[in-house]
């Protein structure tokens, strides 16, 4: 296969066998740059000259959003590491390399592992591992780290994403609340901030939001080194059965919400637990190339990552004449950005002076097509009383609507669950 072929070999000796291989008058594959570390091998790649980057497992910053760059640009990785370091080779995988090589395997082998590469990548040009793949490579998680089993299904969890449109609807109050209730079924539960304009679900809970959080977790997983033993040391334990991810604590901490990790943090909670509950942000906006000539930061890369991973969305909108405009603008956007996942849609908010949920279903189902799986009442007293002490409804207002509603809507959440691992 003919390509153009860039170098990063740290300065190990299997780069300039290769490079005087492909230098040869009768090579398919000819060298565009060897580049002196990542940075030049990104920006050479951008070039549009090269299909395929052989990169040395000791590249400094070789990270998963490294790897989803090479992707973008249409250019496959490949991997070499030390034989018999079987850390180097793991953290490859972690990263995302699938096509690896040992640095004693030759450059003839080096070459057909490059061949296979790139025909892979043009046979599955997505820009970034699937939590599919991340399911069968990662390793089973070590019972000293497993949290408590369930009470029901052994198999791989799901992932759940709670979005909404703008003007709060109440995303965070239905994340924790199903989260929350989906626990005290014996599910084992992992609830996520990845909302990238803020984080709350640390001072719903009453935490002090000191920890790393997801943050930490994907700088780590960036890095090819977030295992379920240091998922769990970022967690905090809420419950027996709810573990919680906090968020960023500050809007202008977006960026370390990193897209390309993001996948792998959910991977690893899927293992860990039945039930990863993820409140996203709102914003599915991703036109940042309009004002960039580059590659731009996505603020609401990490909103579209989880939406793209999620198994379910539940959707949640307000059960009045503006929220509802908003929700089903917001459907028909996510039909476009997320078309997979199975998506659930709740009606919050129903107030006694507005509309009844038999209205509000009506409504949106005759604008969208689209019936509500679940309404959910206002109910500020107690909604006021869990925020104010840091608890949840079931702790906080155990009788309320509010909160006979959200068990209702985890029990069908969790019959979700118990149906994908039949």
């Amino acid at each position: 296969m003919m390509g153009g072929v860039l170098t990063a070999g740290s300065g190990q000796a299997w780069e300039s066998e290769l490079v005087a291989i492909l230098d040869r008058p009768d090579s398919a594959m000819t060298v565009v740059r060897r580049c002196a570390d990542i940075t030049e091998v990104l920006a050479s790649a951008a070039t549009g000259r090269a299909h395929i980057a052989v990169l040395d497992s000791s590249l400094r910053k070789l990270d998963t959003e490294a790897i989803s760059r090479l992707r973008l640009c249409a250019v496959a990785a490949v991997g070499v590491y030390p034989a018999g370091e079987e850390s180097a080779r793991a953290r490859l995988l972690a990263l995302g390399i699938t096509a690896l090589v040992a640095d004693d395997a030759g450059v003839q082998n080096m070459i057909a592992v490059a061949d296979e590469a790139v025909a892979e990548l043009a046979n599955h040009p997505e820009s970034a591992v699937g939590q599919s793949d991340l399911r069968r490579s990662q390793p089973p998680i070590s019972p000293e780290v497993a949290p408590a089993k369930a009470a029901s299904g052994r198999g791989v969890g799901i992932v759940v994403a709670v979005w909404g449109p703008t003007g709060a609807p109440g995303r965070s109050t239905v994340a924790m609340g199903v989260a929350d209730e989906c626990a005290l079924l014996g599910h084992r539960t992992l609830l996520i901030d990845a909302d990238v304009y803020g984080g709350v679900l640390a001072s719903a809970f009453g935490l002090l939001d000191e920890s790393p959080g997801l943050a930490g977790a994907c700088r780590m997983a960036a890095n090819g080194r977030l295992d379920a033993a240091e998922l769990i040391r970022h967690c905090w334990s809420v419950t027996p059965n709810l573990r919680l991810l906090t968020g960023i604590s500050r809007a202008d901490r977006w960026p370390e919400l990193r897209p390309s990790a993001l996948p792998k943090v959910l991977g690893l909670g899927s293992k860990m637990a039945d039930l990863t509950v993820v409140d996203c942000g709102w914003s599915l906006e991703a036109d940042e190339e309009i004002s960039f000539d580059t590659m731009a930061p996505r603020r609401n890369g990490a909103t579209l990552a989880v939406l793209s991973e999620a198994d379910v969305v539940l959707v949640v909108g307000c059960a009045d004449p503006t929220g509802m405009d908003r929700l089903v603008r917001a459907l028909a956007e996510l039909k476009e950005v997320a078309p997979q996942p199975q998506v659930m849609v709740v009606l919050n908010r129903i107030r006694k002076t507005g509309w009844s949920a038999g209205q509000a279903s009506a409504a949106l189902e005759r604008f969208s097509g689209v019936r509500p799986l679940q309404s959910l009442p206002e109910d500020r007293a107690a909604t006021d009383a869990g925020w104010n002490l840091g608890l949840a409804l079931s702790v906080a207002a155990p009788s309320s609507g509010l909160r006979k509603a959200l068990m209702s809507l985890a029990l069908q959440v969790a019959a979700a669950r118990s149906e994908s691992v039949a």
